[in-house]
């Protein structure tokens, strides 16, 4: 899969809801980051959870059913005519997954998981590997050479905050030209690093003002690609409520992000 997002200029994006609800809703927040990210010329690859597998009570929301999730995925990469991406859970979900999308997204818990990595790699999609929020940057280039050493050197790597204590994370952008260095694009996840985790509610929080700050750091020391999870109604939704950007917030975001990156390539 290529992306022009070097052409351009740009970083590439890889945005949508945390998790698929339902056609509607999918079709709706893809076709408005289209707009925008069409108009500011950034390469656009649209993400949905089909099933989410780590949670933190057992009556949290879990999906609507993988083969209904995937067929939604897969509809709305075809309607727009987008790259699509999902993660997975277990070795079996990966081919599974890979009939219906672009790029396999291995979660940051489980981005040490040799068997997960190379049943992803076999499919010969992108596999974008989370780092772990218990691992240092150079600990990923282990996680990345599994990828490669299963044959498929399409690997991209996603920072996404280390562990600070029980409920926060935090940042530390030299992991970012660290990681650069082993030859795989990084992206920055700018949602999930500004998660809350370990609330005695059960419940993840997160610190949604805080995502432009994350966002332009990230742009300014030269991500190749950001990562954001977004929902017209973020506390409506049904899973990361707390740290989603609104839709309607997208827009203006990023065309701060496209002039911190404009003024970045002027050096």
């Amino acid at each position: 899969m290529q992306l022009n997002h070097q052409d351009s200029g740009n970083f590439f994006l890889i945005a949508g809801p945390c998790a698929i609800e339902g056609e509607e809703m999918a079709l709706r927040i893809g076709e408005r980051i289209l707009e925008i990210t069409d108009t500011l010329q950034i390469p656009f690859i649209f993400k949905g959870s089909y099933r989410k597998a780590n949670r933190s009570r057992i009556d949290s929301f879990s999906g609507i059913g993988d083969e209904k999730a995937l067929t939604i995925l897969r509809k709305v990469g075809e309607t727009l005519g987008v790259p699509t991406t999902t993660d997975i859970h277990a070795d079996e979900e990966a081919a599974m997954a890979a009939a219906y999308v672009d790029v396999l997204q291995i979660p940051a818990f489980l981005c040490r998981q040799t068997s997960l990595l190379e049943a992803a790699a076999k499919t010969g999609k992108v596999v974008n590997i989370k780092k772990g929020q218990f691992l240092s940057p150079s600990a990923m280039q282990h996680a990345r050479q599994k990828v490669v050493d299963s044959g498929n050197d399409q690997v991209w790597l996603t920072e996404r905050g280390v562990t600070f204590g029980y409920t926060d994370l935090v940042v530390d952008y030299r992991g970012i030209p660290t990681m650069q260095d082993y030859g795989s694009p990084v992206i920055l996840d700018c949602t999930h690093s500004l998660q809350q985790p370990n609330q005695s509610s059960g419940v993840t929080g997160g610190r949604p003002a805080m995502i432009e700050t994350i966002a332009r750091a990230g742009v300014a020391v030269g991500v190749d690609g950001l990562f954001l999870e977004t929902h017209y109604a973020p506390a409506e939704a049904k899973s990361d409520a707390a740290n989603m950007l609104p839709l309607d917030q997208l827009e203006s975001l990023l065309r701060k992000l496209v002039a911190v990156r404009q003024a970045v390539n002027g050096f």
